[in-house]
This record gives C-alpha cells, structure tokens and sequence, in this order.
C-alpha cells in the first residue's frame, strides 16, 4: 500500500477526532476520539491492518522522539519540581502499576473470550 494513503489515512482519522473533539462538550482529548474511531474501522474491517501497518509500525517506532520536549521541559523546570520528586516518582509508579494491571487483565479477557469463541466454532 502506498505511504501517503496510508498516512492519509491515519491523518484522517485523528483530524475526525480532532473535529469530535470540537464539537462535543465531553473532556475527551481528540486522540482518544481518534483511537476509537480507527479501532471501530479495524474492528468492522473498514479498514484494514495491511492499510496502515507499514506508516503505524514506522510511527511506533519513532515515538520516543516525542518525549524529548516534555524530559526537556521537565529538566528546565527542575526548580519547580525540587521539592516534589518523591511525589512525582510515586505518581509515575501507581500510574505505571495501574496501567499494568489494567492492560494484562483486558488482555486476559480478550483471550478468554477468543478461545470461548473457538470452541463454539468446534
């Protein structure tokens, strides 16, 4: 599949995410809009995995760039932050540890629910 379709595409969808996020009065940041909306598209194979693998998997890639401003920020503000790095860290590891945890249970049940799925087939 061509690179510019597929970016295309995934440009797309978070501009209609973008554009949700305008219109309606939920706090949802526009990206979550977006992820909804290409997870429905891939669900209802609207779209498909080979439609946008190449650009996705070359954009997972890339993504610790992203980080680099916010570290920077964060390193430029150290004054702010002095005080509170116990804090902070703690934070970092609750969120962390839920995030685990959430994201291993769904994924247990995805699982269950396909083998579920498979047997019925049988």
């Amino acid at each position: 599949m061509n690179y510019i379709f597929q970016l295309a595409l995934i440009f797309g969808v978070s501009f209609v995410g973008e554009v949700l996020n305008a219109l309606l009065p939920f706090p949802i940041p526009a990206s979550v809009y977006g992820l909804i909306i290409l997870f429905l598209l891939l669900c209802t194979k609207i779209v498909k995995v080979e439609q946008i693998e190449t650009v996705s998997g070359f954009m997972i890639s890339i993504m610790p760039i992203f980080f680099i401003e916010p570290t920077v920020g964060i390193m430029n503000s150290y004054g702010l932050v002095k005080g509170k790095v116990a804090a902070l860290f703690l934070a970092a590891f609750i969120s962390f540890a839920a995030v685990l945890a959430v994201t291993g249970l769904t994924a247990q049940f995805f699982i269950r629910l396909n083998k579920k799925k498979e047997e019925r087939k049988k």
